[in-house]
């Protein structure tokens, strides 16, 4: 009588596929869990609110998800969103895309500094952007002279608050930046070069890639990202608070990013994973709002899941 053998699924495949498609997993398990412990949570109205409150966070994830494939991290995101912010009401008098315009270039002067302290001076990425989170949002206060602004043109309210055909605006905005980002990444000879300089940054300058004028310009993209969702975020309470708009969406930005498969040692952009990691961070947060958990406990969460999402990664979970 013969015998037969079932291979079983090595340890490194098994961890291939938690890399690869746990975010996804965890989203689906959760939402399960929702569907038999959570009422309400699958009405229309309630997935149209967790798809508008994940836009900020998806935008800026775009951005830091650039940084993070070139091994480099922005924590000045929060800064962008403040600058863009403040200087969105003091410029609505000449129009709505002049103004948009104007607030994002003023944030884009956030990545130029950074990126010009990281790829021309050679400042280490966690150094040059912790200096600007805190020097950029400090401007963003002067500039906004330190109060609150409201914002009533209808123009800006629409992005935050807008619909076309039962779709908001603002999951629109992110949809087509997704896209933008994905295509950036995917197709284009910038996004392998990106990738190059992720991988490894001698290699690419000695096969002659200007890495330092990409760096510059990814920074520069990140910094403008953070400027659209802060436009959306401001459009969405109808008032400017640099104060308090984009605190810790760094934190959330770099989760997402990281949970969604994209190492911290750069070389890769899962642009989906991102997206997933996004949305696994929202329902996570909805899902706690549902149940009255302090908002303290989804923050320790999200910390929770950069350690166990960076330790997946570096390939350490089955191993003794």
């Amino acid at each position: 009588m013969s015998s037969v053998t079932i291979p079983l699924p090595r340890q490194g495949s098994a961890l291939k596929l938690l890399q690869k498609y746990g975010v996804y997993l965890a989203i689906v398990l959760i939402l399960v869990a929702n569907l038999i412990f959570t009422p309400n949570f699958f009405t229309v109205d309630n997935l149209r609110t967790q798809l508008v409150q994940v836009v900020p966070v998806l935008i800026v994830a775009l951005g830091m998800a650039l940084v993070i494939g070139t091994e480099g991290i922005d924590l000045s995101v929060g800064a962008a969103m403040a600058m863009a912010a403040a200087v969105l009401p003091l410029y609505i008098g000449y129009g709505f895309l002049p103004a948009l315009l104007i607030a994002i270039v003023a944030a884009l002067v956030i990545g130029l500094v950074n990126g010009a302290l990281i790829a021309f001076i050679g400042v280490q990425p966690i150094v040059a952007t912790l200096s600007l989170m805190v020097a950029g949002r400090g401007l963003a206060l002067l500039v906004a002279g330190e109060q609150l602004r409201p914002v009533i043109d209808p123009g800006v309210l629409a992005l935050g608050r807008g619909t076309i055909l039962g779709v908001p605006w603002a999951v629109l905005v992110a949809a087509a930046l997704v896209a933008i980002v994905a295509v950036l990444v995917n197709r284009t000879t910038f996004g392998k070069q990106l990738v190059a300089i992720g991988g490894n940054r001698r290699a690419a300058e000695l096969a002659g890639l200007p890495v330092k004028r990409i760096l510059l310009v990814i920074y520069l993209v990140c910094a403008g990202l953070a400027a659209v969702a802060g436009i959306i975020g401001t459009a969405r309470l109808a008032a400017s608070v640099p104060s308090t708009i984009g605190n810790l969406i760094e934190l959330s930005a770099i989760t997402a990013v990281v949970v969604g498969g994209t190492p911290l040692s750069g070389g890769q952009v899962k642009i989906a994973g991102t997206v997933a990691g996004a949305l696994l961070l929202q329902i996570i947060t909805a899902t706690l709002v549902k149940h009255n958990v302090p908002d303290a406990y989804s923050q320790i969460i999200q910390a929770a899941i950069i350690v166990v999402a960076v330790y997946i990664q570096r390939g350490k979970v089955f191993s003794k």
